[in-house]
């Protein structure tokens, strides 16, 4: 009989067992925290922990607010334990609300009334090191499949410098459903660089030669370390093919270094382009040494600061002791970051209009003099700075990069910045606009008419003092744009000019006063020289000091620069 009694006996388990099983799916998230919370064994509650990757977001949101302390334990007189987390505000006696964690209904007691309680009276649901860091495991692994590629992009980074066998599993099941191939090549690298701590010889030689394959560069120290514990532990053929990947991956990056290298001479030429080119016109073409060209700079910069807080919050400056406030616009986002392109027209308009100002209360009095010329604007220049300290104080101001110039696109390895890339850009335009200014239109030709003989244009009917008065203003916008540009690359302040004008003088001398190529090939030369420099010395002030004795002596030997410009004026 019992024979006969057995398989139903086995059936009735094998059902309890499947509904417990039924159960324990159908278990939310925070019932298996809550459960879990309450687990008295330590290895049982990291157990429990990483069985949350499998819920995703929901199951890291958790273990967050356990993490950063939300969660509490509340006991009852008769020793009932409930996972809770406080709600609502606190009364005059400090209790709140507790709320029951695992389904988020209000804990009542005997009587059904809501409990209330301080909430520095209850047991906090503490967690300790080998929590924390299967927290930290299961939010990783689920960062892999997050939407955002970028962040995917960061977790597999992440978890392939960590090099911890126990994720090469879910990388690779991951990686094989991945669809984006700059996350596809995370995934290899972070692959192999797990496989570098392999058991088997084999599987680390192969590793290394796809890393060395990669070109990775995160992953030197990696290959290091396995070439030193390989050769220590006889493994020549281990060692020998970390050994190669290092070699070919150097090789990757002196091409990476030559090539950012480049890159950022050619930018830094453009900016001191930029900043030349209205000199170029004031000193090269009118014969003009400007010494306020610096405060005209800094007059752009300040514009730009200006502009952006217009697109904010407003402004509120104290002028000669008077309080003056401007207004803001109260944008965000893309409306605020669009300020810059408003702010060049601005800053170019403002610093030709004080250079119009200049040019008609100082200037036109000192042409063909250029001694009391430099001794003038160098007392405007005393005078610019200090009224900018009047205005806007003597600490440098805060001027921030719209996020579309703030982002950055990696090529094979090599950083290119949005702001140098649009530097780079708005230079070539500038110097194409220039360019065409000057021999294109009539403005253009009455500036080279009256620059080579003055007096000739006069007698054929030239207003020379007009010509005089819009050319100054042109090369004073031109410093006003030099400035907008700089306020994205360093700090505004008072002082902002003077750090640029001998870096002006220098490339405008360097490349043929009056000469608009040669101030062109002189600024990117001694842009591209001061980087590669910089590069090879390991050492700016080096560089600099080397780049600027190189110029004194190519002056000895060319003192009218790389291009002579002859005309009736300069030699008169």
């Amino acid at each position: 009989m019992n024979r006969f009694l057995r398989p139903p006996r086995l059936l009735a388990v094998a059902c309890l067992l499947l509904l417990a099983g039924l159960t324990a799916v159908a278990q939310s998230v925070r019932e298996k925290v809550a459960a879990a919370i309450l687990l008295t064994d330590s290895e049982a509650q990291v157990a429990a922990v990483r069985a949350l990757a499998a819920d995703g977001a929901e199951g890291m949101e958790a273990c967050r607010a356990w993490r950063e302390g939300e969660l509490f334990i509340h006991e009852t007189d008769e020793g009932v334990r409930t996972v809770v987390q406080p709600s609502g505000d606190k009364a005059a006696d400090d209790t709140q609300t507790l709320t029951k964690y695992a389904d988020g209904q209000p804990l009542l007691d005997a009587a059904g009334a809501p409990v209330r309680a301080i909430v520095a009276d209850l047991e906090t649901a503490e967690t300790d090191s080998a929590l924390r860091l299967a927290m930290k495991d299961i939010a990783d692994l689920i960062r892999l499949s997050d939407p955002d590629q970028t962040k995917r992009l960061r977790a597999v980074q992440d978890i392939g410098l960590a090099q911890e066998p126990e994720k090469l599993g879910a990388l690779q099941t991951a990686a094989a459903a991945e669809t984006d191939s700059k996350v596809k090549r995370a995934f290899k690298e972070a692959i192999a660089l797990i496989q570098l701590r392999a058991e088997d010889p084999a599987v680390q030689i192969d590793a290394a030669r796809q890393l060395g394959e990669l070109n990775s560069i995160p992953s030197q120290d990696a290959l290091r370390t396995l070439q030193r514990e390989a050769t220590e532990a006889g493994k020549a053929n281990v060692a020998a093919a970390a050994a190669a990947a290092l070699h070919e991956i150097a090789g990757h990056v002196k091409v990476v270094n030559t090539i950012g290298t480049a890159f950022r001479g050619l930018s830094s030429g453009s900016v001191l382009l930029i900043i030349s080119i209205g000199l170029a016109i004031t000193f090269g073409l009118m014969g003009v040494i400007n010494m306020a060209h610096g405060e005209l700079i800094a007059v752009g910069a300040y514009t730009t600061y200006i502009v952006q807080n217009v697109f904010s919050t407003g402004l509120a400056l104290s002028p000669f002791g008077i309080s003056l406030t401007i207004p803001g616009l109260g944008l965000t986002g893309s409306g605020a970051d669009a300020y810059f392109l408003v702010a060049l027209p601005c800053s170019f308009m403002a610093a030709a209009l004080v250079g119009v100002i200049m040019e008609r209360c100082v200037i036109r009095f000192l042409y063909r003099r250029p001694l009391e010329s430099l001794l003038a604007t160098w007392g405007v220049s005393l005078l610019l700075q200090q009224l900018f300290r009047l205005t806007f104080g003597p600490n440098n101001v805060q001027v921030t990069s719209p996020a579309w110039l703030s982002a950055n696109w990696t090529v094979n390895d090599v950083l290119l910045g949005w702001n140098r890339l649009f530097v780079i850009g708005f230079a070539i335009l500038l110097v194409i606009g220039t360019a065409l200014l000057l021999r294109k239109t009539s403005l253009g030709l009455l500036i080279r008419a009256v620059m080579q003989n003055r007096n000739m244009a006069a007698c054929m009917g030239v207003r020379t003092d007009r010509v005089n008065m819009l050319t100054f203003a042109l090369g004073s916008g031109l410093a006003g744009l030099a400035g907008a540009f700089l306020s994205q690359i360093g700090n505004v302040g008072p002082g902002l000019g003077q750090s640029h004008i001998v870096d002006s003088f220098m490339t405008v001398v360097s490349g043929g006063v009056g000469n608009l190529a040669g101030t062109i090939i002189s600024a990117l030369g001694i842009g591209m020289l001061d980087q590669s420099l910089q590069q090879i010395l390991g050492n700016p002030v080096t560089g600099k000091i080397l780049v600027l004795g190189g110029i004194i002596l190519f002056l000895q030997f060319r003192p009218a620069g790389l291009f002579v410009t002859r005309s009736r004026s300069l030699e008169s």
